[in-house]
């Protein structure tokens, strides 16, 4: 027997309602534990493997460091160990292509699994429609400031943007907003020179590393003043356009 449409409606809510809840809580717990120090050890290991595999080294980096993306597992370890087994210019390159691929998977995923649900969202909400079609005309500008900024979590804006109408051309254009962070971890790594020490406590440390750390912290609080700024200007000309 069908049911009626008030009924439907109900129970599609109660279900929208409840993924979003499952969403709010694991996500948190997932992001937790991919920071846990066994998930860390787990990666200097496989940059340790990753080191003796000669010239096959570089596809084995590209693939775990796309393989951690999609999982939410932070890439600053590999970024570090990029630029230790490659040093500062192929590594850089690695870690460009890596993450990028990485980013645009994930940004696919959110797009395939997720955006329809959004948009039956945004069909009884005006106002979060308009600002999603604004975010969509600014996407390029967006995408490179979050890019910009290392501190922003990069693996859960992968999937964020993969629910609005950001292009992927935009979104891929954007992510070389990336190179001055990247190009910095990799330097840093490249420091380093020993990936059992790659995000321990025990990591030696020299004046040229601090000083990267301190540019790298600079960039990242210029470019989210810059995000903040700019998607405020945003949602406040999509909000208006909606009164």
């Amino acid at each position: 027997m069908a049911q009626p449409p008030n009924q439907l409606s109900t129970r599609d809510v109660f279900k929208g309602r409840l993924l979003f809840l499952s969403i709010a809580l694991l996500l948190p717990l997932l992001i937790v534990a991919t920071r846990s120090a066994y998930v860390q050890g787990l990666l200097r290991a496989v940059l340790i493997q990753i080191e003796h595999l000669g010239v096959w080294g570089p596809i084995a980096f590209i693939a775990t460091y796309n393989f951690a993306t999609i999982l939410f597992i932070p890439g600053s370890v590999l970024t570090l160990g990029g630029g230790v087994l490659f040093g500062l210019w192929w590594g850089s390159v690695y870690v460009l292509i890596a993450a990028t691929l990485g980013a645009t998977f994930a940004f696919l995923i959110g797009r395939y699994l997720s955006r329809d649900r959004v948009v039956k969202y945004m069909e009884a909400h005006p106002k979060f429609k308009a600002l999603d079609r604004a975010v969509s005309k600014e996407g390029l500008k967006i995408v490179f400031l979050t890019r910009l900024c290392p501190l922003l979590p990069f693996n859960l804006l992968n999937y964020a943007l993969g629910i609005t109408q950001v292009s992927l051309k935009d979104y891929i254009l954007g992510s070389f907003g990336m190179i001055p962070g990247t190009v910095m971890y990799v330097y840093s790594g490249s420091l380093v020179g020993d990936i059992a020490t790659i995000g321990s406590a025990t990591a030696s440390t020299n004046p040229q590393a601090e000083t990267v750390k301190w540019l790298i912290n600079i960039i990242s609080f210029t470019a989210a003043v810059g995000v903040t700024f700019f998607l405020s200007r945003i949602a406040r000309k999509a909000l208006d356009e909606t009164v």
